[in-house]
């Protein structure tokens, strides 16, 4: 005989990093399986120090962490875990991250600047990443930037479900806060059955980050409720600049739906004493209690993310859980 041959099982492995252990958990719940226990510690002068406490060799290892503040610590650990795994003989390992570290900065803008998010990608492949699943990206062309499989997910059924069951019954315009998210809008407009578009005309100072001067609407907004589409909330200027916009056009009401609820700084009293009626957000980042607000709804992702990971485990097709739509 030339060769021995065995039939061998493949083991699904969850890891979960420190930043929101809790999306890991509810993840884990979904796919009936429990997060590989992982000592996890810094030392006095902030190292990262990571250790699994389970064999992972040869398993398909999903490696789960929300790049929240402080973003670079949550990174490196991730990395980290990523290295950890490669070294100890892991079959495959797939980067979960549902908020993508640096995708703002996809491109270069002015000249010595770096393209960050590339950075990102390029450091994932080199700790030794195989894979990288995410949800709703800044732009699609940071897929391109990780040499290898890239799942992006997408948020969109999720919010637009809640949209229907809360506002279906009154006339909307789904509205993009700038030209370059009009396509993610027409996506909604499909969805809730080619309800009309708008979009807020805006100028951004590039010497002033978060800071946006929103100008006029285009598009039919008057007396109907506007759902405000973007990818992320940060200190929310942007968002409450536009709803203002709205509101001065005629709009009866404006929804505000993103899927990365980041929150930072002044986001939570601006949005809680704006005129909006309701923000919706899913919880690929962790709002803590003190950040909620009463106009502030909070969807799950886990179910999506714990689908795509069984799927890939599985050899299936991602793109099957959004129809067939990439």
């Amino acid at each position: 005989m030339s060769a021995i041959r065995q039939t061998t099982s493949k083991s699904l492995m969850l890891f979960s990093g420190r930043a929101y252990p809790e999306l890991t958990e509810e993840i884990a719940g979904h796919l009936g399986v429990t997060p590989t226990p992982t000592a996890s510690y810094e030392f006095a002068n902030g190292e990262l120090f990571v250790r699994f406490e389970e064999s992972v060799r040869g398993c398909d290892a999903f490696i789960v962490q929300s790049h929240t503040a402080p973003i670079n610590t949550w990174l490196m650990e991730q990395l980290l875990m990523v290295d950890a795994a490669k070294r100890a003989s892991a079959k495959r390992i797939t980067v979960v991250a549902p908020f993508f570290p640096y995708a703002r900065q996809d491109k270069k803008h002015r000249g010595r600047e770096p393209i960050s998010a590339r950075l990102v990608a390029d450091m994932f492949k080199t700790a030794g990443a195989d894979r990288l699943m995410t949800v709703d990206l800044h732009t699609a062309q940071i897929q391109g930037f990780f040499d290898g499989p890239v799942d992006h997910l997408f948020a969109l059924d999720l919010l637009v479900e809640h949209v229907k069951e809360r506002w279906g019954d009154r006339e909307i315009t789904v509205v993009s806060p700038d030209s370059g998210r009009v396509r993610v809008s027409e996506r909604w407009s499909d969805k809730l059955g080619g309800v009309p578009l708008a979009f807020i005309h805006k100028t951004r100072d590039p010497m002033k980050p978060n800071e946006v001067v929103a100008n006029r609407v285009v598009g039919e907004v008057e007396g109907r409720v506007c759902i405000l589409v973007d990818d992320m909330i940060d200190t929310g200027g942007t968002i409450v600049k536009a709803a203002e916009t709205l509101f001065d056009a005629g709009a009866a009401d404006v929804i505000v739906c993103a899927t990365h609820g980041v929150l930072s700084g002044p986001a939570v009293d601006r949005l809680k004493n704006s005129r909006v009626s309701e923000v919706i957000v899913t919880n690929t980042l962790p709002i803590e209690p003190a950040r909620q607000f009463d106009k502030l709804t909070v969807l799950s992702i886990a179910p999506l993310l714990a689908r795509a990971i069984k799927e890939v485990f599985e050899d299936g097709s991602v793109t099957s859980l959004f129809g067939g739509a990439s």
